[in-house]
């Protein structure tokens, strides 16, 4: 019976998706245009025409979504003066797993004068789903980042909550050579347990953040002349010349809303995705 159980472990092992991407972008003549790109596994990246000297670039997991083991990486550079935005084709899905945590790990350089805007759709944790991200970015002081990322716990639409997982989230952003900001959340365990707590998400099932760099309380106070339009709760601060916005809402809808509000007030034009 043991031998037959570490069997099947191990061809659950051998089928775990791996997928990564890396590639730079350089500008010219005021177009961005893609250089080298490699892919390899389950993920994948197009891109759209150019809109406006920029570039637009989609990830597409054809693994159907991300299951326990599963690792995936993404390495991008923008050169001087490029312009690049980032989303997904769709939400993406992690699903549970008895076993191993899947590994997310994202690596973004931005040079001088370079634009990168990180705007993927959420990521939906299913109950008993496991999954560690990791984010490290390094900015060019004369660099510009908008980087927004929306987690929910449950399938939401279809009243279901995670109850029991872990979601681990580890972010680095070194700006000029200095690291500028750190923070790791983890959530494991009783997951729904503790975002029933005031101190956590008062039973809210989706959070996000935004992160703006530059960002300053000129900004700040820009983006709460908007919130007598927010359906959650939201906060914003500013500090070490970079701004972030903290959201926590019942639903992914009510949180991308006030997301979407308040990228409005930075000037950030939206991915066509979001607004399918």
């Amino acid at each position: 019976m043991r031998s037959d159980a570490l069997a099947t472990s191990s061809v659950f092992e051998a089928n775990r998706a791996r997928g990564a991407v890396r590639f730079d972008v350089h500008a010219r003549d005021g177009v961005t245009r893609r250089g080298a790109l490699h892919e390899s596994g389950s993920l994948r990246v197009r891109f759209p025409s150019p809109e406006d000297g920029g570039l637009s670039g989609v990830f597409v997991n054809t693994a159907g979504g991300v299951a326990g083991g599963d690792r995936f990486d993404i390495e991008i550079s923008a050169g001087d003066s490029s312009r690049l935005t980032l989303t997904t084709a769709a939400a993406e899905k992690v699903y549970r797993t008895p076993g191993a945590a899947a590994q997310l790990n994202i690596s973004l350089k931005v040079a001088a004068g370079a634009h990168l805007g990180w705007l993927p759709q959420e990521t939906i944790l299913f109950d008993r789903a496991r999954i560690h991200r990791r984010f490290d970015i390094e900015l060019d002081d004369a660099a510009s980042l908008l980087l927004c990322e929306i987690v929910v716990f449950g399938r939401t639409a279809m009243g279901e909550r995670m109850e029991q997982g872990e979601f681990v989230d580890r972010w680095r952003l070194r700006r000029g050579g200095r690291l500028v900001f750190a923070e790791t959340v983890r959530l494991d365990g009783q997951v729904g347990e503790k975002l029933a707590r005031p101190a956590f998400a008062r039973a809210g099932a989706a959070i996000g953040t935004a992160l703006i760099v530059p960002g300053d309380e000129a900004l700040v106070e820009r983006i709460r002349e908007a919130s007598d339009s927010f359906s959650g709760e939201v906060g914003i601060s500013a500090w070490n010349g970079f701004a972030m916005a903290r959201f926590c809402a019942q639903d992914a809808a009510r949180l991308r809303a006030d997301m979407m509000a308040v990228l409005a007030r930075t000037g950030a034009a939206l991915p066509r995705l979001w607004l399918n």
